[in-house]
């Protein structure tokens, strides 16, 4: 089993900046990628951005240029910092791993609980 933990969310004024982390643990052999994902009320559930074992990166058109998505390997952890919060940044936001649990998987899909980023104008 993969279980996959997130802390940092929180309440922030508009320009203000908050630290998401995800920490993966269980049993597997890797980890292909991790990232984030967000939903929005009354909205679809939008990729924000990921990191893949070996650093490249992507991210949303909406938050180049003000989030920044960080991996540290040897602790299976992902984080993501958001520098100039805007309201529309408000939504649950989701960690996301794609993880090889055997040598022979090409990976599966493990998600977080959702931790909520509120941003006030």
């Amino acid at each position: 089993q993969v279980q996959l933990v997130e802390s940092g969310g929180g309440l922030v004024q508009a320009g203000g900046s908050l630290r998401l982390s995800c920490a993966a643990s269980g049993t597997f052999v890797s980890i292909n990628r991790m990232g984030w994902y967000r939903q929005a009320p009354g909205k679809q559930r939008e990729l924000v951005a990921y990191i893949t074992s070996g650093g490249s990166t992507n991210y949303a058109d909406s938050v180049k240029g003000r989030f920044t998505i960080s991996g540290d390997n040897a602790k299976s952890t992902v984080y993501l910092q958001m520098n100039s919060l805007e309201p529309e940044d408000t939504a649950v936001y989701y960690c996301f791993g794609n993880v090889r649990r055997h040598l022979i998987d090409k990976g599966y899909d493990y998600w977080g609980q959702g931790t909520q980023v509120t941003v006030s104008s």
